[in-house]
């Protein structure tokens, strides 16, 4: 069953003080490591900046949708993006789960 990552991430202090040419090395050893994500079926859906104008928004400033094919190719996107030392640098929240329809999202609801 296809698994949905949404992440919320801001830089951190720590993002804020590395100078220029150490943010490009950290992004070009990112991208070096993405490419293992297709061979799991992962896709990135969708990255961006989150509008502050929308109604409810969170204090994040950015987005990520990700997309894996089964529980165990998400561990692994999850898994590698910590290893990445991400989270040193980005204040994140992770959500992840199954995707459903609606008609069964709402019966989850109601069940509640």
């Amino acid at each position: 069953m296809t698994h949905y990552l949404a992440e919320l991430y801001s830089p951190t202090p720590a993002w804020q003080a590395l100078p220029l040419e150490e943010r490009q090395a950290f992004f070009a050893r990112i991208g070096a490591g993405m490419g293992g994500l297709a061979e799991l079926g992962i896709e990135a859906l969708a990255l961006g900046r989150t509008d502050p104008a929308t109604p409810k928004a969170p204090p994040q400033q950015f987005f990520a949708i990700w997309r894996a094919p089964d529980a165990a190719a998400m561990a692994a996107l999850v898994s590698g993006i910590a290893a990445s030392g991400w989270h040193a640098y980005f204040d994140t929240v992770n959500a992840s789960g199954q995707g459903g329809d609606l008609g069964a999202h709402l019966a989850e609801l109601a069940a509640l």
